[in-house]
């Protein structure tokens, strides 16, 4: 699978302490491999990986290619995404 990354993504991904982009960027290499399957609720097209207790990464799998949407470091800022939905 390939990895695509939204702008948003790219600059959430670059705002984040080295330590957690560390984490991350090793989750997006197994996800390459094991496509996520945990789908979000409230019928929204995307899913949602638990990185670290608090950090997700939010993408949408089409085809062959996986699109990295977000790249939250808090559940604040994941939280506050997900409610623009409901």
């Amino acid at each position: 699978m390939e990895l695509v990354f939204s702008d948003s993504a790219k600059k959430e991904l670059e705002n984040l302490p080295q330590e957690l982009k560390v984490l991350l960027l090793n989750r997006l290499d197994k996800m390459m491999v094991v496509p996520p399957r945990k789908r979000m609720k409230h019928g929204i097209p995307c899913h949602v990986v638990k990185v670290t207790k608090q950090a997700r990464i939010v993408c949408e799998i089409r085809g062959e290619k996986i699109y990295v949407l977000h790249c939250f470091g808090s559940h604040k800022g994941y939280e506050r995404w997900y409610r623009s939905y409901k």
